[in-house]
């Protein structure tokens, strides 16, 4: 038979490699740091980009779009010229690919700690780099399409698929959270409010996970673990059952994450029952990847990559076991808001992402270097050093998860909260975020093994920049599937329309759960006295964003007796109808603050910026030191309402043109509260001299932005007047 001679691309491949080692220890050294600020929170005090809420982001976005997002690429790009035979369709794109990524990434390594976030999880990139990402995921998606319609290979093989799934699927994700109005070039407001915005945001945050964490890993699994155990996959049959089932039912499973809060019911009772469903193809992938192994663990007990590989797809499975199981919403009443999802998401982020990776790497290196790894030694080494440091990272936080939830919802024999105070749950988990600590340093010790050991294998190695391959061409066959042919045999030969299928499997429990929420009138119950934010408070809420408040603290109050004692009236979801983006948040390192107005002075909130510490004994906030001492922007407080008036807000013309009189008037009024404070007004009064003494700029309190932040925080749970005991009594006498 006639062969053709052609050559794969390995530079791209080396290129991402690099790309995925180096963000790797930037991204886990930020989390270090953020994880060593639990136990020294003023470590960089002053310093408004080091502070934790602006770290916190650039250490998810590190972590899932330039070290996992880099390790994607170089493994598809490897891995699909093989299966397909044939190199990918355009070098150019390829390289596209490769520098708009990386472009991506140091945007978001600047705009992150400048402040410059929308919030939302695992979305935080401001619109003009949701359109940079989507330019270049399109490239990507282009680029692997050209590949497989010029490919040799007449079957697709499951890895393949698993890749197109996640580009398309991505790819809607992406668009739908991300439609907003722009307010200037690094703001804007989603389109999406309150109950909406949540569901949207959560939808794509879960199938981010999904599609993103999981399908293109589950792509390189396929491909890898059978390459390093030389072995063929344990079950064609049960790949076909574990790729549809797995991208039909993950896509429904985002309303879990929204469990007891003000979505409606049957919305949480959908994500509840497609989560538990769940499990059945999660571990039927599991159960695939390991008995690929089968007649291979005398080689698994000396080969390092498959070490990093069974560690990864065992991981995978825990992660695919604990999901469903989080679901039920007898199990998520204990562990939501709690360090026990701070665990679970590590264990899949650290075990599945980055042990599949660190074996990928391992088994890549030496390849394109045509030579042996340097030492399997300190392969070894560090993958027992970085278990180590998995175990250390995740048992305490499991550990600290379980003691969370058991304070905060202890009573005493009179009904009242045996831990009333929230800080008193806080100082009991110290010693958890210790040995987290450690286990995240023994991690990174590991990925510092790696890099010495890859650049040893490198430079005794010679780099095969194009790498010959030699295939028979693709043979003309009939388009119509043959009588001795499966049907699915027929349709891996058939790209286009598996992928038209695998979109329509992805596109109707999205249509399901999102199209109820945009077009159903009452699907948000109207409670006639939730107003649209002061234009003070709205700037106010823009600092909270900025801050990134809303990554220590929730502001939904779940209808739970332990909750509503400790933080006030359970949440409505009528409250955040004027909430673009709605700020619930995902985990409580300080207390829930949506009923937190009127509950302090407008001086204790100044003390609590200056030194948490001064007004609450034992926490471990940091203190916002800028907030007192910098001007509020105002130039943009008129652009910023008309934007929200474009997606909903019923600001009048009037009230968008007497904005700055109504923030002057509204500061004023805080101002005259911190006066009554002696000791403010003494340091007040210095600062004015000392000012004026040395031909400074006085910045009037009323115009400093915590005096915004106050407004904001004064506003929170206020719209609605819940009756106490007393005034109900009261009213059935009479």
């Amino acid at each position: 038979m006639q062969t053709e001679q052609f050559y794969y691309d390995n530079k791209i491949v080396k290129k991402f490699v690099n790309a995925t080692i180096f963000w790797g220890l930037i991204g886990m050294s930020v989390g270090l740091l953020l994880a060593f600020m639990f136990l020294f929170p003023n470590i960089t005090d002053g310093i408004s980009w080091l502070s934790f809420g602006r770290l916190r982001p650039l250490h998810t976005n590190a972590v899932i779009f330039a070290f996992v997002g880099n390790a994607i690429f170089a493994g598809v790009y490897y891995s699909s010229q093989r299966l397909l035979k044939a190199r990918m369709w355009k070098d150019w794109l390829s390289n596209l690919n490769f520098w708009g990524w990386q472009a991506i990434i140091v945007g978001a390594a600047i705009t992150l700690p400048l402040g410059y976030t929308t919030s939302k999880e695992y979305a935080e990139l401001e619109w003009p780099f949701d359109i940079a990402i989507a330019v270049i995921w399109v490239a990507f998606g282009a680029n692997l399409i050209g590949a497989i319609l010029k490919r040799r290979q007449r079957h697709l093989y499951v890895a393949i698929w698993f890749y197109l799934a996640t580009f398309v699927t991505v790819a809607v994700l992406h668009i739908v959270n991300s439609v907003e109005v722009p307010v200037h070039f690094l703001k804007s407001y989603p389109v999406y409010a309150g109950v909406q915005d949540a569901l949207v945001q959560w939808w794509y945050g879960h199938n981010a996970v999904a599609f993103f964490l999981t399908t293109p890993f589950l792509g390189l699994m396929y491909y890898f673990v059978p390459k390093a155990a030389n072995r063929p996959v344990y079950s064609y049959r049960l790949s076909i059952v574990h790729f549809w089932s797995l991208i039909f039912i993950y896509i429904w499973a985002g309303p879990h994450h929204l469990l007891y809060t003000s979505l409606p019911a049957w919305a949480q009772n959908l994500g509840v029952a497609f989560s538990i469903m769940l499990l059945a193809p999660s571990w039927g992938g599991m159960i695939n990847g390991l008995l690929t192994l089968r007649g291979a663990w005398d080689k698994v007990r000396v080969d390092p990559v498959l070490k990093f590989f069974v560690v990864a797809i065992t991981a995978y499975g825990m992660a695919t076991f604990e999901g469903p199981l989080l679901s039920l919403k007898n199990v998520n009443a204990i562990a939501h808001y709690s360090d026990w999802i701070i665990a679970h998401v590590h264990v899949g982020a650290l075990g599945w992402n980055g042990f599949l990776t660190f074996g990928m790497i391992y088994w890549l290196v030496p390849r394109l270097f045509k030579t042996k790894l340097w030492s399997v030694k300190l392969a070894n080494a560090h993958f027992w050093v970085g278990t180590l440091g998995l175990i250390m990272y995740a048992l305490p936080m499991y550990i600290a998860g379980f003691v969370q939830a058991s304070m905060w919802k202890q009573f005493n024999p009179d009904g009242t909260l045996t831990y009333g105070n929230f800080l008193e749950t806080l100082v009991e988990i110290i010693p958890m975020y210790w040995m987290r600590a450690i286990g995240g340093t023994l991690f990174i010790l590991g990925s510092f093994l790696m890099l010495y050991n890859v650049i040893r294998t490198a430079r005794q190695g010679s780099a095969v920049t194009d790498e010959l391959a030699e295939s028979a061409p693709l043979p003309v066959v009939t388009k119509k599937r043959t009588s001795k042919e499966g049907y699915h045999s027929w349709l891996e030969r058939r790209p286009v329309k598996l992928t038209i299928f695998a979109t329509i499997a992805i596109l109707i429990g999205g249509a399901v759960q999102i199209i109820p929420s945009l077009i159903v009138d009452d699907y948000v119950p109207v409670i006639s006295t939730v107003k649209p934010y002061t234009p003070l408070e709205l700037e106010g809420r823009d600092l909270y964003i900025r801050e990134g408040c809303v990554g220590c603290h929730s502001q939904m109050i779940r209808p739970f007796r332990s909750e509503v004692e400790r933080y006030g009236e359970y949440s409505k979801s009528g409250e955040y109808v004027y909430d673009h983006p709605f700020l619930w948040g995902s985990k409580r390192t300080g207390p829930d603050l949506f009923r937190v107005g009127g509950k302090y002075s407008d001086n204790w909130h100044l003390n609590h910026f200056y030194d948490p510490q001064s007004t609450s004994s034992g926490s471990i906030m940091p203190s916002y030191k800028w907030l007192i001492a910098d001007e509020l922007d105002k130039s943009y407080t008129e652009t910023k309402m008309r934007a929200m008036v474009s997606v909903g807000v019923p600001y009048t013309e009037e009230e968008i043109a007497r904005a700055q009189e109504s923030m002057l008037a509204q500061g004023q009024k805080i101002e005259q509260n911190l006066y009554s404070d002696p000791d403010f007004e003494k340091t007040y009064e210095a600062d004015k001299k000392y000012a004026a003494e040395n031909g400074l700029d006085f910045i009037e309190m009323r115009n400093r932005e915590v005096v915004a932040l106050i407004a904001y925080l004064q506003r929170l749970g206020t719209d609605i007047k819940i009756k106490t005991q007393e005034e109900m009594t009261t009213n059935q006498n009479q």
